[in-house]
């Protein structure tokens, strides 16, 4: 019997640590990948003349800045969420209702909009690094504009990436109609 136990208890030390293993590669991709986003996104800003950032291609849809800061606020909401990482700093910084944040002029220039939106990413990729990544499939439900909104910890960490990827993607629309070409893709 003591040689059946102890090939179990072998076995149960393998799966913990390949599982270890696991969660730390997960861990290491997400924020190699915030990372590499949080680098591209500030070509980005670079790239928009400071003179260019109230752009807006029609003016029914959002200034150049104020996609950039929308990126941010739901960055920085979704780590929130996603990691349930707390920082009251960064809450005060970015829990203001979406349209009051990206409206307020007095943080659309060129600087104001590169220090909210580089903290978003920071936040996110510290938020990633503290999360115990046990616990990547509890469930977290949220109220949000549209209503409620569930998803599990890993979930809201990738729809948090979908997001910054499709507002910095519509910023290309910006650069372009303002005779900028956009930087290069960054898939790697």
């Amino acid at each position: 019997m003591k040689p059946f136990c102890s090939l179990i208890l072998t076995l149960c030390i393998f799966i913990l640590n390949a599982q270890n293993s696991s969660n730390d590669q997960l861990k290491q991709q997400l924020i190699n990948d915030w990372e590499r986003a949080k680098a591209y996104t500030q070509e980005y800003l670079d790239a928009m003349p400071a003179n260019k950032y109230n752009f807006q291609a029609t003016d029914s849809i959002r200034s150049f800045a104020q996609q950039m800061l929308h990126l941010a606020q739901a960055t920085a909401g979704m780590a929130f969420f996603g990691a349930g990482y707390q920082n009251n700093a960064i809450q005060t910084m970015f829990l203001k209702p979406p349209q009051a944040f990206e409206k307020s002029v007095s943080i659309q220039s060129k600087d104001s909009v590169a220090h909210y939106v580089n903290t978003s990413y920071e936040f996110m990729i510290t938020a990633i690094k503290n999360l115990d990544f046990d616990k990547m499939n509890e469930v977290v439900t949220q109220d949000l504009p549209g209503g409620k909104r569930s998803a599990t910890r890993l979930g809201w960490l990738l729809k948090a990436f979908e997001h910054q990827t499709h507002h910095r993607g519509q910023c290309t629309v910006y650069l372009r109609l303002s005779g900028i070409r956009p930087p290069a893709e960054k898939l790697w």
